[in-house]
């Protein structure tokens, strides 16, 4: 039985329209999953949207329509967003789903009958723009001497009748689990502010609000809805039928193998959702990934906000989706803050996949389609030159890729990925089957055959990278989707392939050259 794996980003919340970060989230998650389905895992892939809270309420109010109506409209770009950059998503859950309100309040009693749970009035800090409340001491002063949250955003005096849950009970249980899983927050640096923010002792924490009605109700208490983030944490186990499938899915695939998030919501995910579990009595994921923002030209972040958005739409419009995709993933080192503009999306993409790999591959095809009558080449016996690109190649599919695949180093497995290119493309210009046609016909055979097998094989390895572009090659190579794992496409298939006629049809160029329009969004 294959080895369940289940991943989540976190789910975004509807107020815009997606932007680049969202993207970014989205694309390093599905590349994950496509890895782990690569390497025979049963994997679960969940995304979706986080639609209650006070910043929906107000913003449906500027529009002058209902929140519901907003949340389904903004919803909806979200989920255009992942179909349109091929996220291989198996769930797209919104948290005004039916079952995500059974399953919140289910984990509400659940709280409740621990006993961590009680009635009192918060007044205290609050950030609209978070939904998240802040103590006095983790206040910034800015301009004027406002006050704002650690995020910088504007925080207001807030004080309602609310449940509280009993987050201070949690504080040492959350460090001994923090001792005991060091893998449980990552990166170092993500776990490093955790565990100073928790060691610096946990208030307890409001979980409902009366001031609107546009959330999950709280069980049993008329005139309450639940904190945006304890019903938008719960997402996660919604999504695997919690409470009623608490024998099927939900024990089969919790707790999560990862949840992967942006560095700004780490502590919801590793403090407070956490101790929402505890209390609950139920598993805690195994790791938490806070990766980093994309930021602007300027190194700004990008948000609504600031006016400086980019609307991952008009970026795969202009640029293809898997330009984007590799772009994202090879230029921004996972976990840290990347920079991004057109032209350095034009200038990767035109470097790596227009003119390393998708001309390695063309010139290739073109090659054996011309002077081998479109037939898979003969081998007739390797000089070491040749092995030596069969077992950099191997190594670099089976052992160097997967293993930083596995390791979250997502930049290191295209950086991997491309120096194999390189070794391919060197070898093309050292061996030179243009010129062994006319001096050595059988020893270019040789050397299309090799190229064509390493071809497939760096194919196969990039897939969970840029999987439209790579089907799409190995498609046209012939090779059965079976094949597709760095195991299968390293096992006996060329000869089988050739000895079968299989007849390359006129091959195309993978990757046209780009340049940068004169309407370029960034």
């Amino acid at each position: 039985m294959a080895e369940p794996y289940y991943i989540t980003t976190a789910i975004n919340y509807p107020n815009g329209r997606p932007h680049i970060g969202h993207a970014y989230e989205a694309i390093a998650a599905d590349t994950i999953a496509r890895f782990h389905r690569q390497m025979g895992c049963d994997v679960r892939f969940q995304t979706g949207t986080d639609e209650h809270g006070l910043k929906m309420v107000q913003t449906a109010r500027d529009r002058d329509m209902e929140t519901r109506a907003l949340a389904t409209e903004m919803s909806g770009y979200f989920r255009e967003m992942a179909d349109t950059l091929n996220i291989s998503y198996d769930r797209f859950i919104r948290t005004t789903d039916e079952d995500h309100y059974a399953a919140s309040q289910a984990l509400w009693q659940a709280m409740a009958d621990a006993g961590d749970l009680y009635l009192d009035r918060y007044e205290g800090w609050y950030s609209v723009r978070d939904e998240a409340f802040y103590d006095e001491k983790e206040l910034v002063e800015g301009e004027g001497g406002v006050k704002l949250s650690p995020q910088g955003t504007p925080v207001d005096w807030t004080a309602e009748e609310t449940w509280f849950f009993r987050l201070s009970k949690y504080q040492q249980p959350l460090l001994d689990h923090y001792a005991a899983h060091p893998e449980f927050i990552q990166p170092e640096s993500r776990r490093n502010e955790t565990m100073r923010f928790v060691e610096g002792g946990l208030s307890d924490l409001s979980v409902s609000r009366t001031s609107f009605d546009w959330g999950v109700p709280v069980p049993g208490s008329p005139g309450h809805v639940m904190y945006v983030w304890v019903d938008a944490l719960t997402n996660y186990i919604t999504g695997l039928g919690y409470p009623d499938d608490a024998q099927g899915e939900f024990a089969k695939r919790w707790p999560a193998d990862l949840h992967l998030i942006g560095k700004d919501i780490v502590r919801f995910h590793a403090v407070y959702w956490p101790a929402f579990l505890m209390s609950a009595g139920l598993p805690l994921p195994k790791a938490v990934y806070g990766h980093g923002f994309v930021l602007s030209r300027s190194g700004e972040k990008m948000s609504k906000s600031a006016g400086n958005v980019v609307d991952p739409l008009d970026l795969a419009g202009l640029y293809g989706v898997d330009a984007l995709r590799y772009f994202l993933l090879r230029d921004i080192s996972f976990g840290q803050d990347g920079s991004f503009s057109a032209e350095a999306i034009v200038t990767r993409a035109n470097a790596d996949l227009a003119n390393s790999f998708g001309n390695l591959a063309q010139r290739t095809l073109s090659q054996i389609f011309k002077n081998c009558d479109a037939y898979l080449p003969q081998i007739r016996g390797h000089i070491p030159a040749d092995s030596a690109l069969f077992t950099l190649v191997d190594t670099t599919i089976r052992e160097t890729m997967p293993r930083a695949f596995a390791d979250l180093a997502l930049s290191q497995a295209t950086e991997a990925w491309i120096q194999a290119v390189f070794a391919c493309n060197a070898y093309v210009d050292e061996q030179a089957p243009w010129a062994l046609k006319k001096t050595d016909p059988e020893r270019m055979e040789t050397v299309l055959a090799t190229l064509y097998i390493c071809i497939a094989q760096l194919a196969v390895a990039i897939l969970p990278v840029i999987p439209g572009s790579a089907n799409k090659l190995l498609d046209a190579m012939g090779i059965d989707p079976a094949l597709r794992t760095p195991e299968g496409i390293a096992s006996h298939w060329y000869s089988p392939l050739a000895e079968n006629d299989f007849r390359l049809d006129q091959p195309v160029p993978l990757f046209p050259r780009l340049e940068v329009p004169v309407e370029a969004v960034a």
